[in-house]
């Protein structure tokens, strides 16, 4: 498989309010790469969120605003490209949410969401949540809401279920974005 797991943090509930972005490359069901950024939200911070991922506004003050870290990742974002998330409604929204806010062109992507394929393929886990599934498949989640290790746990779930399951069912639940 070749994908791209990508995971975003937000300020507050603002879907153009991202302030960290993890992206892992997978090619050839190998994870071949990393992609970490800190992100400048033009936005205020909301107390939960920070309680929840730990990114504070001093963390993010001399970091890149959107459209920069766009620049230097806009190249994934194609119709060959498939992007996977837990809970891929979310980070895809945050992404169309920072696009929009920006006025930057929205692309054509592939999208699959481990949480869809782990409700199809694990049906008697006791929920779906990235915490969850990890603990029942043995995936190493030590900093949940960490984007990074939250797109590498995304990663090796979804090549989990490569292993297990093969492509076919996982490819009933690809999204065109």
């Amino acid at each position: 498989m070749n994908f791209i797991a990508m995971d975003f943090e937000t300020a507050n509930h603002q879907p153009h309010s991202a302030c960290s972005l993890a992206m892992v490359m997978v090619r050839n069901s190998q994870i071949v790469g990393e992609y970490y950024t800190l992100i400048q939200p033009e936005t205020p911070f909301f107390w939960r969120n920070i309680q929840i991922h730990g990114i504070h506004p001093e963390d993010v003050a001399d970091a890149p605003k959107f459209p920069e870290v766009w620049q230097q990742i806009s190249q994934y974002y194609n119709l060959n490209s498939l992007i996977v998330a837990h809970n891929a409604g979310f980070d895809t929204g945050v992404l169309a949410g920072c696009l929009d806010y920006y006025h930057l062109e929205k692309p054509n992507y592939l999208s699959l969401c481990t949480v869809r394929t782990s409700r199809k393929l694990y049906p008697e886990f006791p929920n779906h949540k990235l915490n969850t599934v990890c603990q029942q498949l043995d995936i190493p989640l030590e900093h949940h809401h960490d984007a990074l290790e939250d797109s590498r746990a995304c990663a090796k779930i979804l090549l989990h279920q490569e292993e297990h399951f093969g492509t076919a069912p996982l490819k009933k639940l690809v999204l065109v974005k």
